[in-house]
């Protein structure tokens, strides 16, 4: 599934296109996604101008110059890719796919497609003065990108909780946007074990864990995302950061810091693949 870095890469390539230009043309070609879209939407839609793109977590936020938003969620397969008209054959814009389940013709020959061979991602429209309170972001917790995310924060997210470090930070109510690659990367840069329970993090380990899931999102972010299966840019341009993992599906290979006498190991915790260094990760 698309983790933070993924879906802010690919809300940085919409926002460049489509910010400012107005919807022309919008083909909706299936009733639902993981939800069903909402009644009448592409009449709703149409003549909209984007105001600009915000991120919440994993959801794309498009604002629209009526007072509405547009919430898109990638979901485990959903793609959202651009064309221009310049790339049509022949003068004609490319048949839709099978999973071309939404298509947004903009003002200056732009296509955006919503692509989802599993229909397990979501499109839907937000009043923009109640975005906070809509059930799909309510319950949210804080991003550990904005500036106000340090360890005194981090602890207190984890407080109480007995689980391991692992899942809590997969737990969406805690932290939002940390997913299984970069949860098992972060702790890997912050020495932590994923097997730790998630209440001791605190004091200094609070700080290195902050501070590490700062910097993997954030590298992250500047290579394009990690291009593992389904996922692209919204150019259509794959992400590189897989080429920089340090333990994510790295099982047997070396660990980077304790070198060939510490293999890296895989665990299944919560039904998810853990890889991480028995050695070095306390």
């Amino acid at each position: 599934m698309p983790e933070l870095p993924e879906v802010e890469t690919v809300r940085r390539g919409l926002a460049a296109r489509m910010t400012g230009r107005r919807i022309v043309a919008v083909e909706q070609r299936a009733p639902a996604l993981r939800l069903p879209f909402p009644e009448g939407f592409a009449e709703r839609l149409a003549g909209r101008r984007v105001l600009g793109l915000r991120r919440r977590a994993k959801y794309i936020l498009v604002d629209l110059d009526d007072g509405w938003v547009m919430l898109m969620h990638l979901g485990m397969s959903g793609r959202i890719v651009m064309t221009d008209a310049g790339d049509a054959v022949g003068g004609a814009p490319p048949a839709p796919g099978p999973h071309d389940h939404l298509i947004l013709g903009l003002e200056d020959g732009l296509r955006v497609v919503f692509n989802d061979a599993r229909r397990f991602g979501v499109v839907t429209l937000a009043r923009a003065e109640t975005l906070a309170d809509h059930p799909l972001l309510a319950a949210l917790g804080p991003e550990p990108l904005n500036p106000g995310f340090d360890g005194v924060l981090l602890a207190a997210r984890l407080a109480g909780r007995r689980t391991a470090i692992k899942a809590a930070l997969l737990d969406q109510r805690r932290i939002a946007g940390v997913g299984n690659i970069y949860a098992s990367e972060a702790l890997f840069r912050a020495r932590l074990s994923p097997r730790r329970k998630a209440a001791t993090i605190r004091g200094a380990r609070a700080d290195r864990l902050a501070l590490a899931l700062r910097a993997v999102l954030a590298e992250a972010v500047e290579a394009g995302g990690s291009s593992l299966r389904d996922y692209v840019q919204a150019s259509g341009e794959l992400g590189y950061f897989q080429h920089r993992f340090a333990v994510y599906d790295r099982a047997g290979a070396p660990c980077p810091r304790c070198g060939a006498g510490a293999p890296i190991r895989r665990i299944v915790q919560g039904a998810r693949a853990t890889f991480f260094c028995p050695r070095c990760q306390r």
